[in-house]
């Protein structure tokens, strides 16, 4: 945890919070925080500083804060991600926020288990923390948006066209004749595939859009790793 996302229930006051469960044990028993240090703390979808720990216990911590510093702009980047199985998707949602995107929209494809879109994983509350993960291992505060998409036919013909307009926009594909670009100037709209990869028509459906298929290499990695790797090339 690299920064510590405080929020509006947190404040006893205007200047002071209080820590309980998960942030309070972290601060605790991993940063080593006692009274009169410091950590860095963030307001949920606000300002970033610092806190100073004033009091704690066995099962919270009092700080006094303040926040004045605006937090990383967010990276010009949607993230169009098939459904994984739950474990990989929740490092796909933490890599994609800690990186600083702020639009995922999660889709169905063929090659999806039907299984993975009944996982507790895609509850809202169960997405947030994922994402708060990611915050705080970023040192960010805007929470991202997160869209779940379960018919790809409606999405691919209505919205894909919409999405990729004006950007550059990318489809990763072992079989494309194009190398992934790099430090795109202008916003881009990256699509990574499930499991075993989109099938062809799908891939169709993405060039009809708009989209242009590029590959990252020889290897065939991951998908966490693809996604945190395109993001890196394109900006």
């Amino acid at each position: 945890m690299n920064l510590v996302i405080l929020f509006p229930e947190d404040f006893i006051d205007k200047d002071t919070v209080v820590l309980k469960g998960r942030r309070a044990k972290h601060a605790q028993s991993v940063l080593h925080a006692r009274e009169g240090d410091t950590i860095r703390v963030g307001i949920l979808n606000g300002l970033m500083g610092h806190g100073r720990v004033t009091g704690s216990d066995a099962d919270s911590i009092t700080m006094t804060v303040q926040c004045d510093i605006i937090p990383p702009n967010p990276l010009p980047v949607t993230l169009i991600c098939a459904m994984q199985r739950p474990k990989t998707m929740r490092k796909i949602l933490q890599v994609a926020a800690s990186m600083g995107v702020k639009h995922i929209i999660i889709i169905e494809c063929w090659k999806v288990e039907k299984s993975y879109w009944n996982s507790p994983l895609l509850t809202a509350e169960n997405i947030r923390e994922e994402l708060l993960l990611g915050l705080e291992q970023g040192k960010d505060t805007v929470m991202p948006k997160v869209e779940l998409k379960r018919r790809f036919k409606p999405f691919a013909e209505d919205e894909l066209p919409d999405l990729a307009e004006n950007t550059f926009a990318l489809i990763a594909h072992p079989d494309a004749a194009a190398p992934c670009p790099h430090c795109l100037e202008g916003e881009a709209v990256i699509a990574i595939g499930p499991e075993g990869g989109f099938t062809d028509y799908e891939v169709s459906q993405f060039v009809n859009a708009g989209f242009s298929p590029v590959y990252l290499g020889e290897r065939v990695v991951r998908s966490e790793f693809a996604v945190a790797a395109l993001i890196g090339k394109v900006t």
